[in-house]
C-alpha cells in the first residue's frame, strides 16, 4: 500500500470544506487541507481568465484514490472540475499506517 494525494480547486471555502466533509464521512480520505486565497490563471474556451478560489489536498491511499476521484468529480460544484490524483513515491510508515486505518475499506 502507498500513500496518494489529490488537488483540485474550489469557488470558495464552503464548497471545499463541502466536499473535504463527504469525502471523509465516505472513507476515501483521511484528510483535506484547505489552501484559501489562491488566484488561478488559466485559459477556458479559449479564453485567459482569472480567478479567486481555494485549493484542497486530499490525503488518501493508492488503493481508494480511484474512488475518491471519481467521488470528488460528483460532489463538487464545477461542471469539469480539475481534479488531480498521484500516488506518492515514499510515505512515512507512521503516516502510511493513519491513512490506511482511515480509509479502510468496511
Amino acid at each position: 500500500m502507498k500513500g496518494a494525494l489529490i488537488w483540485c480547486p474550489f469557488p470558495d471555502e464552503t464548497a471545499a470544506l463541502a466536499a473535504v466533509d463527504t469525502l471523509l464521512h465516505e472513507g476515501l480520505v483521511a484528510c483535506g487541507n484547505l489552501v484559501p486565497g489562491m488566484t488561478s490563471v488559466f485559459i477556458w474556451n479559449g479564453e485567459r481568465c482569472t480567478a479567486r478560489e481555494v485549493g484542497a489536498l486530499f490525503k488518501t491511499t493508492d488503493d481508494r484514490l480511484e474512488e475518491a476521484i471519481t467521488r470528488l468529480g460528483q460532489v463538487h460544484p464545477y461542471d469539469e472540475p480539475a481534479v488531480f490524483g498521484w500516488v506518492c513515491d515514499g510515505t512515512a510508515p507512521a503516516t502510511l499506517s493513519w491513512l490506511a486505518g482511515a480509509v479502510a475499506k468496511a
